[in-house]
């Protein structure tokens, strides 16, 4: 696994060890990348389920201003802060060691940032994953998400998600090999 693209362009990344974690191909985030082009420069990226921190790395390395990364599983959050450390990244990203759900719900509460895009990749076999991260970006997008954010979530082309969430509706479907990339941008604004 390496970083596609930017600063940090061919720098290696370590992946955990074992089938727990799914990390998200090299090929998959050069086309979510590639999408994600126009919202990069300055923005603030929300990487959820972060695994070995790659998806936002690789922000990092195409100009976000800010990344945070949410991420609870202990070998993941491991291998993720070995790859900030070795990209001399640990300052500039924070990574937050809760649950998803607590996360948003207290970024929310709190009201201290909107994000430019928000990335989620949950197990694929925790489906319920999807409707909790995406019910509550969904739920208040102004409290959460920057006025023309994108929220985009990866999942198996097998399960499909909701057209809408909330005030969140799906404006853009990508499939590649196993995987889907599903788009989402705030409605009734």
């Amino acid at each position: 696994m390496r970083v596609i693209a930017g600063k940090l362009r061919r720098r290696i990344l370590e992946a955990p060890a074992g089938m727990a974690t799914r990390p998200t191909s090299d090929r998959l985030r050069e086309t979510l990348f590639n999408v994600l082009a126009p919202w990069m420069e300055g923005s603030r990226f929300l990487d959820l389920y972060a695994g070995s921190g790659a998806v936002g790395i690789e922000a990092v390395s195409r100009g976000a201003e800010s990344v945070v990364l949410v991420e609870r599983a202990v070998p993941a959050l491991k291998v993720l802060r070995a790859n900030l450390e070795k990209l001399g990244l640990r300052s500039d990203v924070r990574v937050e060691a809760v649950k998803v759900g607590a996360y948003l719900r207290r970024v929310r509460v709190q009201g201290a940032m909107a994000f430019d895009v928000v990335f989620l990749d949950p197990p694929y076999e925790a489906a319920e994953e999807y409707a909790v991260a995406l019910g509550l970006l969904g739920e208040e997008t102004q409290g959460l998400l920057a006025e023309r954010a994108v929220v985009v979530a990866e999942h198996s082309r097998r399960h499909s998600l909701d057209e809408r969430y909330g005030g969140l509706m799906r404006t853009r479907v990508l499939q590649q090999g196993d995987a889907a990339l599903s788009f989402y941008h705030a409605v009734d604004r």
